[in-house]
């Protein structure tokens, strides 16, 4: 335990060490950190308090208005299903439904095997082809339910 809390103090320090003195280093310091860990832990908020002058509130503040912040690892896929008005006009609430219960987990979750996280956005920049996804970094136009099947089965079985 204690190996990993000097690990991550190092982690934190790299960040700060790389950013600090900066003007809005905080962005910087959260996404070095994020790069690295694959989230940036609850542990590691007071560090860059204490480091940067600034409150756990205002680091809470910065990591909850920018969704791309995760305080949990995240899982080995992550989906990200657009939420936007032109895919609700098409479908996405529906699929939505779908996805919840095929994975049984909501938005912002990890399924218990680690395998898919599920994250909402606002727009993928696919509207003509709604409703649309992002696994990874691949987006996948018109989905239906059928298509949102396939894509976990290819997934399931790639694990």
């Amino acid at each position: 335990m204690q190996s990993s809390a000097v690990s991550l103090q190092e982690i934190v320090d790299s960040a700060l060490e790389s950013h600090l003195g900066k003007i809005g280093a905080l962005l910087p310091v959260l996404y070095s950190i994020q790069d690295k860990l694959g989230h940036v832990p609850r542990q590691a908020v007071p560090m860059i308090a204490r480091a940067m002058s600034l409150s756990r509130a205002e680091i809470h503040g910065v990591m909850s208005f920018y969704h791309d912040f995760r305080s949990e690892p995240a899982g080995e896929n992550i989906i990200h299903l657009c939420r936007a008005e032109a895919c609700q006009a098409m479908g996405a609430r529906k699929l939505e439904q779908h996805v919840i219960r095929r994975l049984g987990i909501g938005f912002g979750e990890t399924t218990a095997d680690g395998l898919v996280s599920l994250e909402p956005v606002y727009c993928l920049g696919n509207c003509a082809c709604t409703p649309s996804i992002r696994v990874n970094d691949d987006i996948h136009a018109r989905v239906t339910a059928q298509k949102f099947d396939e894509i976990m089965d290819c997934l399931e079985a790639k694990s």
